[in-house]
């Protein structure tokens, strides 16, 4: 449930998940909601299905719109699109990353990099996402450290051939379902008290340092490219885009 509405005073980031389908990209969006929400009272919390709303989303158990949710870390807030990974749906994930300051890069350690992954690398790289953070889900499936060194070599690697510095990309190793699994248990679970969601925190710190704070032009006159348009009961139709500069 809401808690109470965001109080901007904090340097805003786009962010969102980008990634091969079924690696986990929704069940980490909502374990973030949930982690931040834990020691900030005003973020809203999101469960997975919460986030894939739609009744075929559901049906497929992939998602296919891209989702919005928002959370707070000390340093910053934070507006983050759930994008999706099936193949079907590649225009939605390139509406979703086209707004992003930085991207997370799910990448499961039981698959390794798959077609969707080097798509949705390429894709960040065209439509000019800055920054990536990779998140290895699933290391809880993987017994073998060695692999997972080399699921990361992967990564690092895939990264490096589209001129992103896989080097020096963080790379967060966990479990986005066990961290959330363990919020379920307990909402109030904080920093230390579980390793999985230690790994959340982990994220969210290396979000925090890796991706710079765009500075925005907010004194020059209001734009704002439309990327979509929807009709909502109620509301009448809506425009969405990202805010290219001013304010509104």
């Amino acid at each position: 449930m809401a808690k109470g509405e965001f109080i901007r005073t904090k340097p805003h980031v786009n962010v969102g998940t980008i990634g091969h389908v079924d690696h986990g990209k929704t069940t980490l969006t909502a374990a973030l909601t949930f982690v931040a929400a834990a020691e900030n009272p005003n973020v809203e919390v999101k469960d997975y299905g919460e986030i894939d709303k739609a009744p075929e989303e559901r049906a497929r158990g992939i998602t296919i719109n891209t989702a919005h949710v928002e959370y707070e870390t000390a340093k910053r807030h934070y507006s983050h699109v759930d994008c999706p990974g099936h193949a079907d749906y590649i225009k939605n994930m390139i509406t979703g990353a086209a707004q992003m300051d930085g991207a997370i890069l799910v990448v499961s350690a039981a698959d390794g990099p798959m077609p969707q992954t080097r798509e949705h690398i390429l894709l960040a790289r065209q439509v000019g996402v800055p920054y990536i953070v990779v998140f290895m889900n699933k290391v809880d499936m993987v017994d073998d450290p060695e692999l997972l060194d080399l699921v990361e070599m992967e990564v690092r690697d895939l990264l490096n051939q589209y001129e992103f510095p896989g080097d020096e990309v963080p790379v967060i190793r966990g479990s986005a379902l066990l961290a959330l699994e363990q919020m379920h248990k307990n909402p109030q679970t904080k920093r230390g008290e579980n390793e999985w969601v230690d790994k959340i925190w982990e994220l969210l710190d290396a979000i925090d340092e890796y991706i710079p704070t765009p500075v925005r032009d907010v004194d020059k006159p209001f734009l704002m490219p439309v990327e979509d348009v929807f009709t909502i009961t109620g509301r009448g139709t809506v425009a969405t885009g990202r805010i290219e500069r001013g304010k509104v």
